[in-house]
């Protein structure tokens, strides 16, 4: 006996937005936040060594992507200067400390 699936959009929304699927992306958030608190450079001759890697915070939402549509993971680091250790200055060299995170951390786990 053959099986029927007929796919409805509204039902692709509300599974993207219930409740286990924002506690997955929440665990995927958790596990690149790891790895970026592994690869976070501390320099121990500033005025507050470890700051940053100290300084990295994960969540989620059952309203991210680009549409607000899904449950989305967040990692960000709340140190002020975390954009210039990510992307570099004149004078620092760019460490892409979360985009690697995000590389690595998202890779089967």
């Amino acid at each position: 006996m053959a099986t029927k699936f007929k796919m409805k959009s509204r039902g692709i929304g509300q599974m993207l937005r219930m409740p286990g699927m924002q506690a997955e992306m929440l665990r995927r958030a958790e596990v690149i936040k790891g790895v970026a608190v592994g690869l976070s450079p501390v320099y121990e001759a500033g005025p507050h060594p470890g700051h940053y890697k100290a300084s990295w915070q994960a969540s989620s939402t059952r309203r991210g992507g680009y549409s607000k549509d899904r449950a989305a993971g967040i990692v960000r680091n709340t140190a002020y200067y975390a954009w210039r250790v990510e992307y570099g200055t004149e004078k620092v060299r760019a460490h892409h400390v979360l985009l690697r995170a995000a590389r690595l951390g998202g890779r089967n786990q």
